[in-house]
């Protein structure tokens, strides 16, 4: 019981994370334009694509928590963590701004976006052992 909670658990907080992402992009896509300009370089800076983006993340935070679609939805998740992971890198290699990020912008919350990740890439190689999901119940 102990690895089916600890799937369940994340399960819960990738989807989660996903799920939020989503619908602050659905509820409030000038914030996340606000975001895009500052760490992408104003890629994908337009609601007209922040609104459908943050849908498709709704529905992927949905089916990460129940475990459904998981050789498709967790890839993709791992696709949508790992690209914002790599537009914060300087945040990730220099959390404390000690020397990649010399000009005091350094933000040490950007670090777990590694560890969300490792959960992401995780729950892909050990998918088998997730028994609590909804895949697992469904398609036996």
């Amino acid at each position: 019981m102990p690895k089916q909670l600890s799937f369940l658990i994340l399960r819960l907080g990738t989807g989660g994370l996903m799920l939020l992402w989503g619908m602050m992009k659905v509820a409030s896509p000038a914030s996340s334009i606000g975001v895009s300009e500052k760490y992408y370089g104003g890629a994908l800076s337009s609601a007209m694509v922040q609104m459908p983006l943050g849908a498709i993340q709704v529905a992927l935070g949905v089916a990460v928590i129940l475990g459904l679609w998981r050789k498709v939805t967790y890839p993709a998740v791992a696709v949508v963590i790992g690209v914002g992971l790599l537009a914060i890198w300087k945040y990730i290699v220099d959390p404390m701004g000690l020397y990649v990020l010399t000009d005091g912008n350094h933000n040490p919350l950007f670090f777990p976006s590694l560890t969300v990740f490792g959960a992401t890439l995780a729950m892909m190689a050990f998918r088998a052992d997730d028994t609590w999901s909804l895949d697992a119940k469904l398609f036996k």
